[in-house]
């Protein structure tokens, strides 16, 4: 069996290690709890602990599958609540999931795909032990708490390397590798709102439904949670349309950098076009020239075209064409 810890607390202070196996007997007064915790456990594994911890079959499938959406669900007098972690890795989000079994006396948190480290939150507590003290619900808040915690650093990444690219759409065209990426990036965020929108059901419950195993004076907590979710929803809100305008800007750039390019073009061609014109006409070889009776006729034309095209220019110029 994958166990990663399976301890036993009292008042708030680490027991002993105990065996998956064992059956452990705590009292009533929620002064003493057991914490397992288990990561891509085998399905026989968990019907182990259905059976010492009398957990609901439905609840022990859905562990079992790892692809369930944050939820929370109640049989009898346990909780079965799911939660979805985040990691980013590259421009990639990747998902995994841990299911948490809370009964008066015991939590078992089962991990599946799951790249965060859950030992330190453990370490963490066990230096608080008036936290511990309070019962596996207080448990409960800090691993939802951790995880959410884990969604900020990923919107924040994400967010300052959109900025880099705003910042350089401003100078350069984006290519079509950061065109995609920003589609790409785009898409991850419509995902991970996927999961933000019932991880953030997840922690509304806790506050207004009355559920087993969670004290009353544990709800201040839960809406701690609730808020640093409500807070990474609208970050993502934002990001997405932060990441289309983007887009949007750089499309009105490229458009404004090809119009006064085509402008450029255009103001040289119409240049250009009056020596072509004129030698075009005395390329024709007529017989009868205006200026070939004429010992200046030459220059003057010469001067003529130079004259017309500085005039072109200037007006260009003014223009801003050029």
């Amino acid at each position: 069996m994958s166990v990663v810890a399976a301890v036993l607390y009292r008042n708030g202070q680490r027991v002993r290690e105990i065996a998956v196996t064992e059956k452990v007997h705590c009292p009533d007064d929620r002064s003493e709890f057991v914490w397992i915790g288990l990561l891509d456990p085998t399905p026989q594994d968990l019907r182990l602990l259905q059976e010492q911890y009398g957990l609901h079959p439905l609840a022990v499938e859905d562990a079992i599958s790892g692809k369930q959406i944050p939820k929370v669900d109640v049989y009898r007098d346990q909780l079965f609540v799911t939660a979805r972690t985040a990691e980013l890795i590259g421009d990639k989000i990747h998902y995994g999931e841990i299911s948490i079994f809370v009964g008066h006396s015991h939590i078992i948190t089962v991990r599946h795909g799951n790249e965060r480290e859950f030992s330190k939150l453990r370490g963490q507590l066990e230096q608080n032990p008036g936290m511990l003290q309070k019962g596996a619900d207080y448990v409960l808040h800090a691993i939802l708490d951790h995880v959410v915690d884990g969604y900020l650093p990923i919107i924040e990444t994400i967010e300052e390397d959109t900025l880099s690219m705003e910042r350089r759409t401003i100078d350069n065209f984006l290519d079509r590798e950061e065109i995609i990426r920003i589609f790409s990036l785009r898409r991850e965020i419509i995902r991970f709102q996927r999961v933000l929108v019932p991880m953030g059901e997840v922690a509304a419950k806790f506050l207004r439904a009355e559920l087993p195993c969670i004290d009353e004076e544990a709800k201040p907590y839960f809406s701690d949670v609730n808020d640093h979710v409500r807070r990474v929803q609208a970050m993502a809100d934002g990001l997405k349309e932060v990441l289309n305008s983007v887009f949007e800007f750089s499309n009105l750039l490229e458009q404004q950098r090809t119009g006064a390019i085509t402008r450029q073009l255009a103001a040289w061609a119409a240049i250009l076009a009056v020596p072509t014109a004129i030698a075009g006409i005395y390329g024709m070889n007529f017989q009868h020239m205006p200026e070939l009776s004429m010992r200046y006729g030459y220059p003057i034309v010469l001067a003529a075209i130079a004259f017309i095209c500085l005039v072109l220019y200037l007006r260009f110029r003014k223009l801003r064409w050029l």
